[in-house]
This record gives C-alpha cells, sequence and structure tokens, in this order.
C-alpha cells in the first residue's frame, strides 16, 4: 500500500507528483481520458500537500486554476477550503492547490 500524501515529505510528494505527471501524459497519449482524469486529481491533491493552509484566509476570495472563477473561503479544513464559488450559493470544498491569487 502507498504511503498517504499527508505523511509524505516535501521531496516525497515532489517525487509523486513528477511520476503523476508522466502516468497522465502517457494515458492523455493513449487517449485514455478517465485514467488521465485520475492522475491530474491526484496531482492536484498532493500539491496541496506542499502548501501552507495558513496562507489561505476565510473571508478572502481566491482565482480558482483553469477557470478563472472566484471562490470566497468560508472556513478552512486541513487542506481543504470551505466556500463558495461565484454566484453559486451551496458550500463547497476545494483543495487549496486549485486557488489561486486573491481576486481585488
Amino acid at each position: 500500500m502507498d504511503k498517504q500524501y499527508s505523511r509524505m515529505t516535501k521531496e516525497e510528494l515532489e517525487a509523486e507528483i513528477a511520476e503523476l505527471r508522466v502516468l497522465a501524459q502517457k494515458a492523455e497519449a493513449k487517449g485514455i481520458i478517465n485514467e488521465y482524469a485520475v492522475h491530474e486529481r491526484k496531482i492536484i491533491m498532493a500539491e496541496a500537500y506542499l502548501l501552507d493552509p495558513e496562507d489561505f484566509k476565510p473571508g478572502t476570495t481566491y482565482a480558482m486554476r483553469g477557470s478563472g472563477e472566484g471562490f470566497k473561503i468560508s472556513y478552512m479544513n486541513g487542506i481543504f477550503a470551505w466556500g463558495h464559488r461565484e454566484n453559486v450559493s451551496t458550500i463547497e470544498a476545494v483543495p487549496i492547490s486549485v486557488l489561486e491569487a486573491p481576486l481585488s
């Protein structure tokens, strides 16, 4: 059984991310979209463990990677930010690795 991301060192996480990127590229080249998506999700989760949750502040709106949508954090729980996307009333959790710079 593989080690949990939360128990990995920075170096182990970086090696895992590099390996997952290779696997994702291979899956994409073969046209196996589902496998590609799984590896991409694992990369996002591993990247979240490289970040400091203390850097993300409740009440602040951040741009979301890839979409540019705003995400306003209500509260933090580990590597997950709980809050709302712009113009959406339901609360959801996102890994902090999908959040970019705060929006003004």
